[in-house]
């Protein structure tokens, strides 16, 4: 108990420093570094509740593609990050104003427990024995069963946020060239070949 009392300490530590260090780090490159450290601390916290499955997902969904994929597009972009911070006081009133009502709905949901009786009744359900279901089914048995419709819109958000970004994407912009597949296999051969005869020792 000491040894998984002091590991979860440790995880916990290092994920909280490693949050901290995303938002303050000055290099995005290091911002993201950061978090993939978060990840996998979150990991081994999952690890030491008994939650492997969770563990190897955010391992393999969020450290091996999603955070690589921040790194990878942060790297390839000339972005810069200097004129990007000189707006920032202009919009920090807003920035305090969203974080106010953040820390006003989590005073809200911490307080309903003890304002609201039966609030803690709804996060006791009973949990099956542990040799008797595997993690994976036990987690599958609450998501599909008791927040199958929160699940329903968790996916109609992601739905609705990556058509989003191909609009955004693929809006028309003035002096950007795209590729055109019916005009490329409407062309003739005629079009794009010449045949020059070019006689010996004579240059074209």
């Amino acid at each position: 108990m000491i040894i998984q009392a002091l590991a979860f300490y440790l995880f916990a530590a290092v994920a909280v420093a490693s949050g901290v260090m995303v938002v303050s780090a000055r290099n995005p490159v290091h911002s993201v570094l950061f978090l993939i450290l978060a990840f996998f601390n979150a990991a081994a916290l999952f690890v030491l509740m008994g939650a492997e499955f969770l563990a190897m997902v955010l391992v393999i969904v969020y450290v091996g593609a999603v955070a690589v994929l921040f790194l990878f597009v942060v790297m390839m972009l000339d972005i810069n990050f200097v004129a990007l911070r000189q707006g920032f006081q202009q919009y920090l009133p807003v920035g305090a104003l969203v974080g106010l009502v953040l820390v006003a709905e989590l005073v809200l949901v911490f307080g309903a427990w003890a304002v609201a009786p039966g609030a803690e009744a709804v996060g006791t359900d009973p949990i099956p024995v542990a040799g008797e279901i595997t993690n994976a089914h036990a987690l599958g048995l609450v998501l599909y069963t008791k927040y199958a419709y929160l699940f329903q819109v968790a996916g109609l958000i992601l739905l609705v946020a990556m058509i989003g970004a191909i609009v955004l994407t693929h809006r028309q912009r003035d002096g950007v060239k795209k590729q055109r597949i019916a005009a490329q296999l409407d062309r003739r051969r005629e079009d794009s070949l010449e045949v020059v005869k070019v006689r010996s020792g004579e240059g074209i």
